[in-house]
């Protein structure tokens, strides 16, 4: 998962390949729920690990509820419908579909229960489910703000069963659908619900019935009005369940497939497909009037782009609340205004969904009117290229997600070719539901490799180019090349391989070369599953390494190694000839240099902590020496890139040579004082 302060994302041209989803954040937690309220053990598949899930969990097992993890499996031991413990604080995060059923269900099983969140979770309404509560005679009182968590849940003197308990449906869904998970517990007599006003979101209770069923809960309804839990009712388990992956996350990769996947050649989404379950499956149906061309089975889709652009939209969203606001970034490819309504809800979600969505699509040039139920949104000109925008995400999962789609710049007719990249500012919220969103999203783009943006960092021995060079690859997320690594790696595999360093093995080693398996993470340095960072710091790994430079061949292929390493989302690589010699296109390249008596200091307290004797007189000797051979090289001498900014670091500390890089990299993406 990407846990940068933010996430540059270049423009992209195309997408390809196989998604897999994770499961449904509204199943898992449901499923997870009516596990832990049935008798005996479910083992629960595929469920979601995200912050939302884990939320859950962490409240069952503060219940008394049996939690056995592995991998994206759960079994979970279940209460019988009774509380274990009757006492908790339960921390609820920004988990809606946590804290709502959670409420009801122990506010009418009783007990000592204080449920608290983080600061957005204190500005979602839960009122109507609270009235809804109290007027069935259950306690459950405001710690804060009226209408709002954190909430003191006590014991009910008399639950009030034989009236029908009255909720709203205009604002949440999740109000219902607790009453629906919760009332099942004390069904001593048929317990009628009745809905106040339209029930908005009607496929999320949906899912709701679905999995009620599955549980031995068999609710009737009459319409969306009202719904009676049969007495007698009691939860049982179904020994085994699997979670359908998550449809509100197909959407990005639904309408990823619509703008950026060539005709005759889909992306196809596996985990969600026609026979799901979930009301955001009908995203498939906006986004196939908007122009894409989807094939569909049982768990899967096929989607790629059929009009373009896309066309415009006018639609009422109330089915598909999550998902449409997919559509609203979709709209921006369009050739027309496109008007999203019924969208009320999206004012109390993680945040005002309406009001940032409004906020973020205008960074690309949009027209955009915001109502109390809508969204207009009148696409740019197609001649005029979209500037770099740097997404604000609100802490909320689906504005970066969203976010993303848009910096693909698939040509449209009469378009300028767009460079403008996409910053995703807190990247990580998308941990709520897909923590491992940009991943999946990356593994399927598609773009030049020009276009994929690379920091060099070069510079003489000792200059700490490569402490620095790592840390600004840790700050943007991107992948980092230690090109002073690849030869001491290249001359320890040629002996693990038997090949002699000299011109009688050349060819050998060349061909080992154009395939080394070599990974940098997290510091260490790894030549397949083996980690070789030690082994090729000691001074015969040097030597050996300065042989094997010798080797035209060798060089070579190790040239084409390195240019392996430009991947998406982009890369740092640290070397003394990135700028000049490998990457000369790179968009920002930095010479970071030190006087000679500054570096030999730093060499000196290096060696000296490892316990190996020297003195900084003859360090500086030696690296003067070998500064003046490597500027005097025939082959890639060491010299800045003509475009190369010169960073002195003799009276600078790392963090300051970070700031400074990443300070350069905002000027040169566009995002200086955003």
């Amino acid at each position: 998962m990407f846990s940068t302060a933010f996430l540059d994302l270049p423009p992209l041209q195309g997408a390809a390949g196989t998604v897999a989803l994770p499961g449904s954040k509204s199943i898992s937690n449901r499923v997870l729920l009516l596990a832990a309220l049935s008798a005996g053990r479910t083992v629960v598949h595929d469920v979601l690990d995200s912050d939302d899930t884990r939320v859950m969990l962490a409240a069952l097992q503060a219940l008394g509820c049996g939690i056995a993890r592995e991998g994206n499996r759960v079994a979970v031991t279940g209460l019988a419908g009774r509380l274990a413990n009757t006492r908790a604080e339960l921390f609820m995060g920004n988990a809606g579909t946590a804290i709502r059923p959670l409420t009801a269900v122990l506010a009418v099983l009783g007990g000592d229960f204080r449920l608290t969140g983080v600061p957005r979770m204190y500005e979602r309404p839960i009122g109507d489910l609270v009235d809804a509560l109290t007027q069935l005679g259950c306690a459950v009182a405001y710690a804060g703000n009226h209408g709002y968590p954190p909430l003191q849940i006590g014991t009910p003197a008399e639950l009030r069963l034989a009236d029908p308990i009255r909720v709203r449906g205009d604002v949440s869904s999740q109000f219902l659908t607790a009453l629906l998970l919760a009332l099942p517990l004390v069904a001593r007599q048929d317990i009628v619900v009745e809905v106040v006003g339209e029930l908005i979101s009607k496929p999320y209770v949906e899912i709701t019935l679905n999995l009620l069923a599955r549980f031995g809960i068999a609710v009737r309804r009459e319409g969306w009005q009202r719904f009676t839990i049969p007495a007698g009712s009691r939860y049982q388990s179904p020994g085994e369940i699997h979670v359908e992956a998550d449809a509100s996350s197909a959407s990005y990769f639904v309408a990823l497939g619509a703008i950026a996947a060539a005709p005759g050649q889909p992306l196809r989404i596996e985990g969600v497909g026609a026979a799901s379950i979930q009301g955001d499956i009908r995203f498939v149906e906006a986004a196939e009037a908007m122009g894409a061309a989807v094939e569909a089975g049982p768990n899967w889709l096929a989607v790629s782009r059929g009009a373009w652009p896309l066309k415009p939209i006018d639609r009422d969203c109330n089915h598909i609340p999550d998902a449409a606001m997919t559509l609203a970034v979709m709209a921006l490819y369009a050739d027309g205004p496109s008007r999203l309504t019924n969208i009320a809800s999206w004012r109390v979600k993680e945040t005002d969904r309406i009001a940032a969505m409004a906020a973020e699509l205008r960074k690309f040039g949009a027209e955009v009117e915001e109502g109390p139920d809508f969204l207009a949104i009148v696409p740019p000109p197609p001649d005029r290229p979209w500037p770099p925008a740097a997404i604000h995400t609100y802490d909320d999962h689906r504005v970066a997600m969203c976010f993303s789609l848009a910096a693909f710049h698939p040509l449209r007719p009469g378009a300028a070719p767009s460079d403008a990249p996409v910053r995703i500012l807190d990247p990580k919220c998308v941990a709520k539901t897909f923590p491992d969103y940009f991943e999946a999203l990356l593994a399927v783009c598609r773009a030049p490799a020009e276009q994929v943006p690379v920091l060099c960092i070069d510079g003489p021995t000792a200059s700490g180019k490569g402490t620095v060079a790592a840390a600004v690859a840790q700050r943007l997320g991107y992948h980092f090349l230690d090109s002073g690594a690849m030869y001491r790696i290249t001359a320890l595999a040629a002996l693990q391989a038997g090949h002699p360093i000299a011109p009688e093995g050349e060819a050998a080693i060349a061909r080992m070369a154009a395939t080394l398996p070599v990974r940098f993470e997290n510091g260490r340095i790894r030549l397949a599953d083996e980690d070789v960072t030690d082994a090729i710091r000691t001074e015969e790994a040097g030597m050996n390494a300065s042989r094997v430079s010798a080797l035209p061949a060798v060089r070579a292929a190790l040239v084409d190694l390195q240019l392996g390493f430009r991947r998406l989302p982009g890369l740092v690589a640290d070397g003394r000839d990135m700028g000049t010699v490998i990457f000369p296109g790179a968009p920002l390249k930095v010479f970071l240099t030190a006087s000679a008596e500054r570096r030999a200091e730093r060499r000196h307290k290096q060696l000296i902590s490892k316990g190996i004797a020297t003195t900084i007189a003859s360090l500086r000797a030696d690296l003067e020496a070998r500064d003046a051979r490597d500027r005097s090289r025939p082959v890639a001498p060491l010299k800045p890139a003509a475009d190369a900014l010169i960073l002195d670091n003799s009276d600078l500390t790392v963090d300051d040579c970070v700031d400074r890089v990443l300070a350069w990299w905002d000027r040169r993406q566009g995002f200086s004082g955003s």
